[in-house]
């Protein structure tokens, strides 16, 4: 093990255990675990908010994909980014006027109760599921390849630390530690960008010929096509980060956390504006990566996912030097707070599927205690930390992580998305095509999923469907499905006035829950 990251390591888990030990204090009832007693600032959030992006996968990964292909790494974080005008201009007011603490709330706001909480929740939790084993692995991954510490323990302790900061210190925890992480993240990514072009006297056109150079495909490294993808392929990848980004429950609940509709304006405004910084750090990083770091050195960064930390040791001084050994434990300790910050935001929005929404509003059928909820919530929390340790020790580190990614995404995109975008627009929109539209959504991504090139046998030479995200058909999928469902269902009188309401308190706030 190298103890030089092992220290840096420990000092991440430090600052974390502090912040959250300070927000346990401040936690004890419902309103304080899921949403942060409705205080946090618009600021504040937008660096939360930049935080649950600005993953692990988003820092490596995208840094990773430039570094390989170049300009079609670009692709990807510019879906991102318009995410967050979807979310502006679709959710984020709304959200923050019209629910309470899950995703449910608003969509079960004008329909009837329990089975659409009941198809919300199972769409989050599938969703969830499979994002937090990812980020677990990657997590078990980055840590073992950069410490030498093994698989097994390195998936716990980070899942420790995961119902640690949700457990105890709930929403509020969870947001402190997600801007500490995004903090940090920008000082890294800061770090690198000028030592990058300090090599290059701060000229970007001497760093792109370089690295164009230094690139087997040569100038064709800088124009799209670099990844020798389907030009189809790479456009369903971007709609499943555009839209399904802007669906994500561990996103989205954090409207709720906000004292009112301004705030939820602010903080989309600063997300977009520190993520934009952000994603210009990832391209000059991974494309000095290409223009420095020595040829061959593909094989070195595992698929491209430890690009960043590889650059940081050689801009440090190289391997065995006390500045590269410094640099790259930096860089991997901040890696770590990436995953440590988002696997909790996603525990936090599981268990509110799984206490406030099923619960209590499918099973029980009725208004928790805030102490009440406060509890439950604390015990579904823990269960779910618990059963995705489990799952991500027993799949182990050989399951696609990308595979993983790409179900989540798209499920939010065709189950979340439609559904909740025609309840705050569509006034005939009923309780029948929300849950026809969740339930097509889910099943349709599966499905496409399992007979894409990821997962069926023979990869993408013999798989019945060609594209690795299915969200070209199977976003359709849920909009037509919601709208069959409606045809079909009989009108109910009490959703006309239910919508009125919805419709009034969504713009104004008339009626929203307020700090």
């Amino acid at each position: 093990m190298n103890p030089t990251r092992l220290f840096f390591f420990a000092a991440v888990l430090a600052v974390t255990v502090i912040v959250t030990f300070w927000a346990a204090r401040r936690t004890s009832t419902q309103s304080d675990f899921y949403a942060a007693g409705r205080s946090v600032t618009g600021v504040q959030n937008g660096f939360a908010i930049s935080g649950d992006l600005m993953s692990a996968a988003t820092f490596l990964g995208f840094t990773g994909l430039i570094f390989l292909t170049g300009f079609d790494g670009w692709v990807l974080a510019t879906a991102a980014i318009f995410s967050f005008l979807l979310i502006l201009l679709l959710f984020a007011e709304k959200m923050r006027n019209a629910g309470q603490y899950t995703i449910a709330d608003v969509l079960s706001f004008r329909f009837s109760k329990r089975p659409v909480r009941a198809a919300t929740s199972l769409a989050t939790l599938v969703v969830v599921v499979f994002y937090l084993i990812a980020q677990l692995v990657g997590a078990g991954v980055l840590i073992r390849a950069l410490t030498g510490m093994n698989f097994t323990p390195a998936v716990i302790i980070t899942g420790v630390a995961m119902l640690f900061y949700v457990v105890f210190g709930g929403m509020l925890a969870t947001t402190w530690v997600q801007i500490i992480k995004a903090a940090l993240l920008l000082i890294v990514g800061a770090a690198l960008c000028v030592s990058v072009l300090w090599k290059f006297d701060f000229n970007p056109l001497s760093l792109f010929e370089a690295a164009a150079d230094k690139h087997p495909a040569g100038d064709a490294y800088l124009a799209p096509g670099g990844s020798s993808a389907n030009p189809l392929n790479t456009l369903s990848s971007a709609v499943a980060y555009a839209i399904g980004t802007a669906a994500l429950p561990h996103i989205l609940i954090r409207f709720f956390t906000v004292p009112d509709a301004r705030a939820a304006r602010r903080s989309v405004g600063w997300a977009v504006g520190i993520i934009g910084v952000f994603f210009i750090m990832t391209s000059i990083i991974g494309y000095g990566a290409r223009a420095i770091l020595p040829a061959g050195s593909e094989k070195e960064t595992a698929g491209g996912n430890l690009t960043a930390p590889l650059l940081a040791q050689y801009l440090g001084g190289g391997e065995g030097s006390f500045g590269g050994d410094v640099f790259i434990a930096l860089v991997s300790a901040v890696a770590f707070a990436t995953i440590l910050a988002v696997v909790a935001g996603l525990v936090l929005s599981a268990s509110g599927a799984l206490s406030h929404d099923l619960w209590f509003n499918v099973v029980k059928r009725r208004t928790a205690t805030e102490r009440e909820g406060a509890i439950v919530a604390r015990i579904a929390a823990a269960g779910v930390g618990v059963v995705a340790i489990v799952l991500t020790l027993l799949l182990g580190p050989g399951i696609n992580v990308a595979l993983l990614v790409g179900l989540a995404l798209s499920i939010a995109a065709s189950a979340n998305f439609p559904a909740l975008a025609l309840s705050l627009s569509w006034r005939r929109f009923n309780t029948l095509g929300a849950v026809i539209g969740i339930g097509a959504g889910l099943v349709s991504s599966v499905v496409l999923i399992i007979l894409g090139p990821q997962v069926w046998p023979g990869g993408a030479a013999d798989a019945p469907f060609p594209l690795t995200f299915p969200v070209l058909v199977s976003i359709p999928v849920g909009f037509v499905a919601c709208w069959v469902g409606t045809m079909v269902g009989k009108p109910d009188p009490r959703q006309e006035p239910a919508f009125t309401e919805l419709r009034v308190r969504s713009q104004v706030g008339l009626g929203a829950e307020e700090s």
